[in-house]
């Protein structure tokens, strides 16, 4: 299955006679991450597909995965709960809207509150 997905990615490139070609990707992995200040941060309570449960969900960061981990990993310690950082998102297990904003102005994030 991965020799599949890892053939798709060739972008045109059938084949080559030269025994020592390699071929070269473009696109990196790693993102480069704006600043804090830089950052539109998005601060809402969501409970859809989550059944019932209420979490906090942080959107709009724009930078590598490490770094969305990082400041993930301080939200968590800092509320005192367990959640999740992947794809750009945040999420908080409880209602922490408040205190997550707190933290994140201290932080220097630009953050605001979406929704009631």
């Amino acid at each position: 299955m991965a020799k599949k997905n890892q053939w798709k990615n060739r972008d045109g490139v059938v084949y080559s006679t030269n025994d020592d070609f390699e071929y070269q990707h473009d696109n990196s992995p790693f993102a480069e991450t704006l600043g804090a200040s830089s950052q539109n941060l998005r601060v809402m309570l969501d409970k859809k597909s989550r059944g019932g449960k209420q979490v906090t969900l942080i959107e709009g960061f724009v930078g590598s995965e490490s770094d969305l981990k990082d400041l993930g990993k301080l939200l968590k310690s800092k509320c005192g709960v367990g959640g999740t950082a992947k794809n750009g998102e945040i999420l908080i297990q409880g209602d922490f809207r408040k205190k997550v904003l707190e933290i994140l102005h201290k932080e220097g994030y630009k953050a605001k509150q979406i929704g009631g």
